[in-house]
């Protein structure tokens, strides 16, 4: 299961990585008050912005070429392992209750299994045998996307599945902290965010982390909004599966028609809770099993659906 790599060779790959670097100037941080080391994480936590918008063109291509596909019902796949696979793991959880996807829409790998997401299961990250299983069990098909994440850009099990995923015909991106990365070189679509050395040597749950979680929201955020997940900032299909989402259903619904709370209460009872349904009854003045069929028309956009009821 585990790589039979020279440990010499492995040590010589990662002191040439940018993200394992040595930083002489903070050899004495421990002796610092905490409020100085304080001000020194934040200002590197301040440049990660900067560094991931330098990648932006990139990040956009992968985009577009992701929702292309999850519209004609792919699936988007996050693999990784350590800090990455956790990072993967928590987008895809968070998409069903934000953007009311089925759980097996938008799925998170780790290596190791749902035990790694909170401790550390020796040789996983280091097998490509793995993650080809790992992908195998979910039966790839050409719109589907995988998208390996590693700060390193070499990790065995990342670099394993955008390869194994790429063969079975499906888009693949691979996300790195690093450049020229094996794992960029693997992928149809390479983003390497190069943040620079960590404040400690070769943390990469800091910067890099950092950085792999702002283009994380991009990927499944953006992408939903172009499947037309949201009506302008709104999130339209936010499930309401407790009482703060249901006072957020009601909040949405209010703010993007102007209905008084009686109205907003009526519409959502029409149409089961469900927000973007209950939004174009009250805007085309529909009832709720016309508002269905409109958006089902519309493949779920909101505004195509209320385009067509002025035609």
């Amino acid at each position: 299961m585990t790589s039979t790599s020279n440990p010499r060779d492995l040590q010589s790959q990662l002191e040439s990585l940018t993200t394992e670097a040595f930083r002489p100037e903070l050899a004495d941080i421990d002796q610092l008050p905490t409020l100085d080391i304080a001000r020194l994480m934040n200002g590197e936590d301040a440049s990660v912005a900067a560094a991931v918008s330098r990648r932006l063109p990139q990040i956009a291509a992968a985009i577009d070429a992701i929702a292309d596909r999850m519209a004609r019902g792919g699936r988007l796949v996050y693999a990784g392992a350590g800090t990455a696979g956790r990072l993967g793991v928590l987008d895809a959880s968070e998409c069903p209750p934000t953007f009311n996807t089925d759980p097996a829409q938008v799925v998170g790998l780790i290596a190791g299994g749902p035990e790694a997401m909170v401790t550390s299961v020796e040789g996983a990250e280091d097998s490509a045998e793995l993650a080809r299983a790992d992908l195998d069990g979910l039966a790839l098909m050409p719109d589907d996307t995988v998208v390996g994440i590693s700060a390193s850009g070499r990790t065995p099990y990342a670099v394993a599945a955008v390869e194994h995923a790429r063969a079975q015909g499906a888009l693949t991106v691979g996300l790195s902290c690093n450049a020229d990365s094996a794992l960029a070189a693997a992928a149809d679509h390479g983003i390497e965010v190069v943040v620079g050395p960590e404040l400690l040597t070769g943390s990469t749950r800091l910067k890099a982390g950092t950085a792999q979680k702002l283009v994380l929201n991009m990927l499944s955020t953006i992408t939903m909004i172009r499947l037309g997940k949201t009506y302008g900032n709104l999130m339209v299909d936010v499930r309401a599966s407790n009482e703060k989402l249901r006072a957020r259903s009601r909040r949405i619904v209010a703010l993007a028609t102007g209905a008084d709370d009686e109205e907003v209460e009526s519409a959502l009872s029409a149409t089961d809770g469900e927000v973007k349904n209950a939004i174009l009854t009250i805007l085309a003045d529909v009832d709720g099993p016309t508002a269905a069929r409109l958006l089902v028309e519309s493949d779920g956009h909101l505004r195509a659906a209320l385009a067509a009821t002025t035609r």
